[in-house]
């Protein structure tokens, strides 16, 4: 049976109270099947019933053997599937949909076409949905007027990055729905249920002043940090590496003899190289020294683990790598809306960009830009790749101050 993503009961699904069920009279004689292959048979809790998937699924009483069949009909596809089928006389409701959705993002996290983290910010989503406009609604019962209100709530609480995000997710959901054809027509939104325009993200972010870090401010970051936190701190800025691509970094992936890494995008599966500055070097080799025992096997792979033994990877907004640089940056006093550890990608991007070869930065970045140039390029030199890294190199540490 899929899973009921969304603290949802499907129907078909038996009940966790049933699960002991004792207290039907047994006093009427279970009733034989109505004819030889008649696929369900009777269960102790007086409804037809069939095992599938290994869990009972229930489709009506004993003295309505018809309609259990045409439950089960109805529902046997859905089932065998391991999908939640729809409910009864095929209403599509908002939790039919979410489970539905869900099941199939899940099946993209197994195959590796979407991160857990995405998987986490869509559950995120269906779960607002659920909320919002109850589990039962139907969805072909939305109109304008529930989207406006959605929009409503959420802008009071998020920015309009975060807005935006949101709402092309809720699209995605509904979308599917009408893709899957799980219902007659596409959802209207209405016209409020819009991403926040590109005028209105600009203004927000000039107000907010640069999202980056100053060379001595990396440098104090350095010096304050822990082994690991440091490590990562000199990846993000000599490679532009962010959050997960620190959390995920496989220990395959560092040439240390070479000083180089060689690491795909886990976001996008862009591949990347970029080489490693002496300083990154020495700090990775005292982060693998004292890398604490990891409790999970699969995680032997990774180059950092926590003091817990746990990886530093969390499918949520408040992970280890943005906690621990929080910290960091509250000592020092260096606080800005937007200032976090992924600055560092933001440093990397502009000061890599003022040695002047954008493709190189590109390739370091893992940014797939699509066009017919990047189809044709089939190598970057080495060298092109080292002198962007060494001018990032030069700027941060144009002064006496090394890191700690």
């Amino acid at each position: 049976m899929a899973p009921r993503w969304a603290n949802i009961r499907g129907p078909g699904h038996r009940p966790e109270k049933e699960a002991n069920t004792t207290s039907y009279s047994t006093a009427k004689r279970k009733p034989s099947k109505p004819y030889p292959d008649f696929p369900l048979f009777p269960h102790a809790t007086r409804r037809w019933a069939k095992k599938i998937k290994g869990k009972l699924c229930y489709f009506g009483p004993w003295d309505d053997w018809r309609g259990a069949l045409d439950r089960f009909n109805a529902q046997k596809a859905d089932l065998y599937a391991g999908r939640p089928p729809r409910v009864s006389g095929g209403a599509l409701t908002v939790r039919d949909l979410c489970n539905r959705f869900l099941t199939a993002k899940n099946e993209r996290v197994e195959t590796g076409e979407i991160t857990p983290r995405t998987f986490a910010d869509y559950h995120a989503t269906c779960s607002r949905l659920v909320d919002t406009f109850g589990k039962n609604r139907p969805v072909d019962g939305l109109a304008a007027e529930d989207f406006r209100r959605l929009r409503a709530s959420m802008a009071k609480v998020w920015g309009p990055v975060r807005l935006g995000n949101e709402i092309q997710r809720v699209r995605s959901v509904f979308k599917f729905a009408y893709d899957e054809a799980l219902v007659d027509k596409p959802v209207r939104y209405g016209q409020s249920f819009s991403r926040p325009s590109r005028r209105v993200i600009r203004k927000l972010r000039n107000g907010s002043g640069p999202r980056m870090f100053e060379a001595e401010e990396i440098r104090r970051m350095i010096g304050a940090a822990g082994v690991q936190l440091k490590t990562m701190i000199l990846l993000g800025i000599n490679c532009g590496f962010g959050n997960a691509d620190c959390a995920g970094l496989p220990r395959k992936a560092l040439d240390l003899h070479g000083g180089w890494v060689n690491y795909p995008r886990p976001k996008t599966g862009v591949q990347r190289r970029c080489p490693l500055w002496p300083e990154t070097v020495k700090a990775l080799r005292d982060a693998l020294e004292v890398r604490p025992k990891p409790k999970d096997r699969a995680d032997a792979k990774l180059v950092f683990i926590t003091k817990y033994g746990q990886r530093w990877a969390k499918d949520t907004s408040d992970n280890p790598v943005s906690q621990e640089t929080a910290k960091v940056l509250r000592q020092l006093g260096i606080q800005r809306r937007g200032v976090n550890f992924y600055a560092l990608r933001h440093t990397f991007e502009t000061i890599g960009g003022e040695a002047r070869d954008q493709v190189a930065v590109d390739h370091i970045m893992g940014h797939a830009r699509d066009d017919m140039a990047s189809v044709h390029r089939e190598r970057i030199s080495d060298e092109r790749l080292q002198a962007v890294t060494d001018h990032v190199r030069h700027w941060l540490f144009e002064t006496d101050c090394q890191p700690g």
